[in-house]
């Protein structure tokens, strides 16, 4: 199926069925916390299933609202003639700021969730673009990355994600309208991904943050096998003995985040590492997890452009060399339990 067709079924069906399927449960709300209200004393846990079920509904509600918004300003925009003009995308910036401020808040109340930052503060050097290369491990680290650079430092992040958030329809309609790339990790012959990477971060302004994840997908112990296997295949040994080393990262495709520093010469690179759910990774892991009761650590290292390496090998050494630098700070740093009755940053 053609990705013409793939929006027209995402937008015409998908969109529209979820707001109905959201408004049914809203009127059917009462019942579901009932049920949830009974089995969370049968589930072992602290009312596991009425934290998940609150959650849920936040997180849909918040869809809804956002379809809702964004169709009112297509129409405001000329039928979405005007919608990628600066001061509709400004607007498109200041409702995911918005929203995403709710739903974290929600979710760091119920889930008991805390998140704090260390090192140098990401806009450290002030009226510069940044380029910001993040680890991938555990559930919803890119949104807690996307809120970290809009709320805390009034970055507009330009995104590259997995295609399969395309089926997200707010996600959908949303990073369509503002600078953001859909890909596919194991794409198809022909497929540039770097090409489409590097015109993404051309243009980057004093406010700007590109947010790529190198590693290409959340870490797993089979993932990172199959990476070091792949770099044997290609004949990389020296990358893949330094991929052997490293045990809670997987080995980083430099290709995107070379594109980008091309693109993006004068930015500054931003290196984010983060741990605390790193160790969810099945949905029955999440499960056992509520309330999860953990602080979310993230570690900042903020690299000037004048200091990073020009030339592409020299720039794949230097990305492998954090990359170990944040593997040896994972394993420093552990989740954390947030005590019962403690504080809450």
């Amino acid at each position: 199926m053609s990705r013409v067709l793939l929006r027209l079924l995402r937008r015409v069906v998908l969109a529209p069925l979820t707001v109905v399927l959201v408004v049914a449960l809203l009127a059917t709300l009462p019942l579901w916390l009932l049920v949830a209200a009974a089995l969370s004393p049968v589930v072992p846990g602290h009312w596991r299933a009425l934290r998940l079920l609150w959650v849920v509904v936040v997180y849909l509600v918040a869809e809804v609202l956002m379809l809702l918004i964004l169709f009112g300003w297509w129409l405001a925009s000329g039928f979405g003639l005007r919608v990628r003009t600066p001061y509709w995308e400004r607007l498109h910036y200041d409702l995911v700021q918005g929203v995403m401020w709710v739903f974290f808040r929600e979710a760091q109340r119920v889930l008991r969730l805390s998140i704090a930052t260390d090192g140098p503060d990401p806009d450290a050097h002030p009226g510069k673009p940044l380029v910001v290369a993040c680890r991938h491990a555990g559930p919803g680290d890119s949104f807690t990355l996307v809120h970290a650079l809009m709320h805390w430092y009034s970055r507009e992040p330009r995104v590259v994600l997995k295609s399969t958030l395309a089926w997200d329809p707010a996600i959908d309609v949303l990073l369509n309208r503002v600078p953001a790339r859909f890909i596919s990790t194991n794409p198809g012959p022909g497929a540039d991904l770097e090409t489409l990477i590097h015109d993404l971060a051309v243009g980057l302004d004093e406010d700007d943050a590109f947010v790529i994840f190198p590693e290409g997908g959340n870490f797993t112990a089979q993932r990172r096998e199959r990476a070091i296997a792949r770099l044997h295949r290609l004949g990389l040994e020296t990358m893949a003995r330094r991929a052997e080393r490293m045990t809670h990262v997987l080995p980083p495709r430099p290709g995107g985040l070379l594109a980008a520093l091309d693109a993006a010469p004068e930015a500054d690179v931003v290196l984010v590492a983060h741990t605390g759910l790193d160790h969810l990774v099945s949905v029955r892991d999440l499960w056992r997890a509520l309330p999860m009761d953990k602080r979310i650590t993230m570690r900042w290292w903020q690299v000037p452009a004048e200091e990073i390496p020009t030339g592409r090998e020299e720039r794949i050494d230097w990305l492998f060399d954090w990359w170990e630098r944040i593997d040896h700070w994972v394993n420093e740093n552990r989740p954390e339990e947030i005590p019962r009755g403690g504080s809450r940053r």
